[in-house]
């Protein structure tokens, strides 16, 4: 890997960069910025010959991973040996605030054919918008470079999560499950408004809402699915449901064959942490093609309902029987409309503990149980 000569020593002789990236010889670097303004002692020259790159295309772009094309003016084109890379993140106040403070953006790659691959989790974010510039490169024998004038600045957003990075967060969250325990109900904490509002405008029947931001950061369903929120996990001494939600101290419940039974699908939604030591699993319960279902099944790993480690329903005796994980808080979304006539609104006896709220929360990137290797 090579890296241009500078006046000063490096701290490290490679770059965190450099496991990760697949295709390209990157390193970070001291370049000057896209103003073209460099450092006294980078022994970095400009040369007005070289061709500046322009028309980029950014194209195959993952959660942690593009293409980038570019075109040159023929003149100069041979003397090419390196591109110099400008990879930042973009400022707005939805930026993903986890980025490592000491990864640098500028990289450079040698000059190979393009379309050139930029892979590398230690620097790209899933659902994360970027800009991005280039110079090319000349290295010279004496070890100095001689670059171009900055390409125009291209903006671009990196994808979410793909099934594959989702059933790597699948298998951590079945090793933390537990064992099953037995449920009878699912149930919605609610005020007593929202349940007055859906019996007066919506002809009491409870709408799908689009799932917030809340869990990794990367989830194909934040932002875009709708559904209905339920909880199923009991209490270990009753079997029953806790007393205590952070939601609303009213309570809507509906017998699980109501809503979850052979004529649904169930899928593995996400999988995070918010800085405490329980986990939180997200799944998905949908009506057999439905909408929700045509979502999923495009996006999320789907699970057997009689025989997965989270959410099963199976027949005993001609009768349905349901059990939940021990050890991970299940949050299922219903991607269907449900009808308060289906089960019954009752006001809960427990306290409203705010602090277990997973409105908008932010995963841990920093726990090692409920993070794969890609960026957060």
């Amino acid at each position: 890997m090579e890296a241009p000569r500078l006046a000063h020593t490096m701290n490290s002789p490679t770059s965190p960069c450099e496991e990760v990236i697949k295709n390209l010889s990157l390193e970070a670097i001291q370049l000057c910025d896209r103003d073209g303004n460099k450092s006294q002692d980078s022994g970095i020259a400009e040369m007005e010959e070289l061709p500046v790159p322009h028309n980029i295309k950014i194209s195959n772009i993952t959660c942690d991973s593009f293409k980038i094309s570019w075109d040159m003016d023929s003149k100069s084109k041979d003397r090419i040996t390196h591109y110099f890379i400008d990879l930042n993140k973009k400022e707005n106040k939805n930026s993903n605030k986890f980025k490592h403070k000491d990864v640098p953006t500028k990289l450079v790659a040698k000059a190979v054919p393009l379309p050139m691959t930029v892979r590398g989790h230690w620097f790209l974010s899933p659902r994360t918008e970027y800009t991005v510039a280039v110079q090319t490169a000349s290295k010279q024998v004496d070890g100095d470079y001689v670059v171009s004038e900055w390409s125009e600045i291209i903006e671009f957003c990196t994808a979410d999560y793909s099934k594959v990075h989702l059933t790597q967060l699948l298998e951590k969250a079945e090793v933390i499950a537990g064992r099953m325990l037995k449920l009878s109900v699912f149930y919605r904490n609610q005020h007593k408004e929202y349940f007055d509002y859906v019996r007066e405008h919506h002809g009491n029947a409870m709408q799908p809402s689009v799932k917030d931001n809340s869990g990794s950061h990367g989830s194909p369903i934040s932002g875009k699915l709708e559904g209905v929120f339920f909880s199923c996990n009991t209490e270990f001494n009753t079997g029953k449901p806790p007393q205590d939600s952070p939601y609303g101290r009213y309570r809507f419940e509906i017998a699980a064959e109501k809503l979850f039974n052979p004529n649904t699908n169930l899928y593995f939604g996400d999988f995070y942490c918010m800085y405490t030591a329980y986990h939180y699993v997200i799944l998905v319960v949908a009506p057999v093609g439905s909408p929700g279902d045509e979502f999923c099944k495009q996006r999320l790993p789907q699970l057997n309902i009689k025989d997965n480690k989270f959410l099963t329903c199976d027949e005993e005796d001609g009768v349905m029987v349901y059990h939940h994980a021990q050890d991970v808080i299940l949050e299922v979304i219903y991607t269907d409309p449900v009808d308060l006539s289906l089960g019954t609104v009752a006001e809960i006896t427990g306290h409203q503990l705010m602090s277990l709220s997973t409105a908008n929360a932010k995963k841990d990137p920093s726990c090692k149980t409920c993070n794969i290797s890609v960026g957060r």
